[in-house]
């Protein structure tokens, strides 16, 4: 079955009374409407602050990238309610995940981020145009919620709506359907006078005026948003789903690349996918792994666009809830640690199991998401049964993590060297049991089905890392050596990803690209030159230079390094071509 695409929940009485005669983004199906509040409020704690001032300017100066990077020069943690609670969310819900992050340690270990998603607010503006939240669920309003969250050492996140309506069907930021103006500068000033920290704005229902793409409207509205922040008088985290609405299967397509490409300068996160799996009440232990491992499998991808200040995000935490094994609790921690994900949970804070718990609160793996080199993994290799991750880190150390996608514990051992210390040693902390051993020169664990070892390294004073492992590239396949043949002039070739030496690289300093002890070529220098392997001579065409957008040039001819006629059947050849926008056959992903 396919995945849900991300919040596929809009009302189905709203969309039905939407003309259809004008352009825009159809809203997948309705889930159920919200219950109501089902707790006892508890009684204030914090005044309330004074009324917001007046609306920012919508046309306020946006921030510069390097003041957007400053507001989250680490990946946020928290927690969100949406996939436990869905719209079955209060006031009271809020401030018992609250405490129980302040109790149970992890807020001190900085899941600060308290985030209310879809359906906190009324089903209408007040009559001067204000959002106004649901007076049966949050009694005492959101300005006094965001002090009382203040008043605990947390920060306040919000939830909001790039579109006419949020997709449960609330009044959403954007331009109404059929046009007119938005409400970005105006709701901009009603957070910042709440005490809002976090802004989470979602993508459903907006508006495509006639004669613009999609992408241009979500880039008008996600700008006008960012613009609409700057202007707030607030330092407010703006987290973008915009991506997640042109995402298709694992490697992604021209217009995902080119939204990644423009959302970094908006905002500090990205949901680029689809939505985690939802905790089910009525079938608590339905599997969810299968959601955890799509959401990493598109992730592990896009590296090239997380740094600091900026990071890919494939959705909630939901470790320690049901629907994951203890291992595979730990394993979502490991490999989102392991990407610079933001580590926002969405569970039942009070009830997370002893497992899920202590893998969220382990302070090594903590440590490596929040590394201020800001590098996201690359994957050194993946067969279908084993992954094999790689990310440097600010001291010079290097975490490595081996994910066992089997349904049987395997010995899985990993040779230093196929992770860029050759010759090396280095010393190996275990970061589930917190033990080093020093001196290792390749790394072995039984790695539980569907667990994860995860290691620290720190190599030795005479070691020099060097970016190793799988070229990744058009349909999630691999650059490949035909047949591990080492003749000068082998074709090189797309395949299925085997984790075998004949799909292991080396990218040199000096722009080489090499494998079985040989250079990846350009054939010539005109377009539709073959890619093959050859004798390193030095030569130009045998020089490479990888670029933000993930394409690849010959420093021979400045010709992209592509996979012949967008193809993606095993076999497919590589050549040099003229390099085109965004082109899901000119992408690669690297080792690093």
């Amino acid at each position: 079955m396919p995945r849900t695409p991300l919040r596929s929940r809009v009302l189905a009485a709203l969309t039905a009374a939407i003309a259809l005669t004008i352009p825009f983004i159809t809203a997948p199906p309705a889930h159920a409407t919200a219950p109501p509040a089902h707790a006892a409020v508890p009684p204030v704690h914090a005044a309330v602050p004074p009324a917001h001032a007046t609306a920012a300017s919508a046309h306020a100066t946006p921030r510069t990238k390097a003041a957007v990077a400053l507001l989250a020069p680490t990946p946020p943690m928290g927690w969100n309610n949406w996939a436990h609670y869905e719209c079955d969310i209060n006031e009271s819900v809020v401030l018992e995940n609250a405490d129980a992050l302040v109790s149970t340690g992890l807020a001190a270990k900085g899941y600060t981020y308290v985030t209310v998603d879809d359906c906190w607010m009324a089903r209408s503006r007040s009559a001067n145009g204000d959002l106004v939240a649901d007076s049966t669920k949050f009694p005492h309003g959101m300005a006094w919620l965001g002090s009382y969250l203040h008043s605990k050492g947390l920060k306040f996140g919000i939830y909001e709506d790039a579109g006419w309506a949020t997709c449960a069907g609330y009044p959403g930021s954007g331009k109404p359907n059929g046009g007119g103006a938005d409400h970005f500068a105006h709701d901009a000033a009603t957070f910042a006078s709440w005490g809002v920290d976090y802004l989470k704005l979602d993508g459903c229902n907006v508006y495509v005026p006639s004669g613009q793409t999609k992408e241009q409207a979500y880039k008008t509205a996600y700008d006008a948003q960012a613009a609409a922040l700057a202007g707030s008088g607030r330092s407010i985290v703006f987290s973008e789903s915009a991506p997640a609405y042109f995402q298709s299967g694992e490697w992604g397509n021209p217009a995902w690349f080119s939204v990644l490409g423009w959302v970094g300068g908006d905002g500090q996160l990205w949901r680029e996918g689809y939505d985690i799996a939802t905790y089910n009440a009525s079938n608590p232990n339905a599997s969810r792994w299968g959601s955890v491992l799509g959401n990493y499998g598109y992730n592990r991808w896009i590296g090239r666009y997380a740094k600091p200040g900026n990071w890919n995000d494939p959705d909630f935490l939901i470790a320690g809830d049901p629907g994951l094994t203890a291992d595979e609790s730990r394993s979502q921690v490991a490999i989102w640690a392991m990407q610079a994900a933001p580590m926002i949970l969405s569970s039942k804070v009070n009830s997370l199991s002893s497992a899920g718990l202590a893998a969220l609160g382990n302070t090594n793996l903590i440590a490596v998401d929040q590394d201020s080199a800001g590098r996201q993994a690359g994957v050194v290799s993946s067969n279908g049964s084993t992954d094999v991750l790689a990310r440097p880190l600010a001291n010079g150390d290097r975490a490595v993590a081996v994910l066992n996608r089997t349904a049987s514990t395997q010995t899985i051992t990993t040779p230093l060297s196929t992770i860029g210390l050759n010759g090396c040693t280095a010393a190996a902390k275990d970061l589930w049991t917190g033990s080093t051993t020093s001196g290792v020169t390749s790394l072995t664990a039984g790695v539980p089905s569907h667990g994860t070892a995860i290691w620290r390294l720190t190599p030795s004073s005479t070691c020099t890392t060097v970016p190793t492992g799988q070229v990744t590239g058009d349909g999630a396949k691999c650059l490949d050596i035909t047949n591990s043949g080492t003749t000068d002039g082998t074709p090189v070739i797309l395949y299925g990803c085997t984790g075998n030496t004949n799909q292991r690289w080396t990218l040199g300093s000096d722009g080489t690209y090499r494998s079985l002890g040989k250079c990846l070529t350009a054939s010539g220098t005109t377009a539709g030159s073959a890619a093959v392997l050859s004798s390193c001579t030095g030569a130009t065409t045998q020089r490479w230079s990888a670029r933000p957008d993930g394409t690849v040039t010959s420093t021979a001819s400045g010709l992209c390094l592509d996979v012949y006629g967008g193809g993606t059947a095993d076999l497919t050849k590589i050549d040099t071509w003229t390099c085109g926008t965004h082109q899901s056959n000119q992408a690669w992903a690297l080792p690093n």
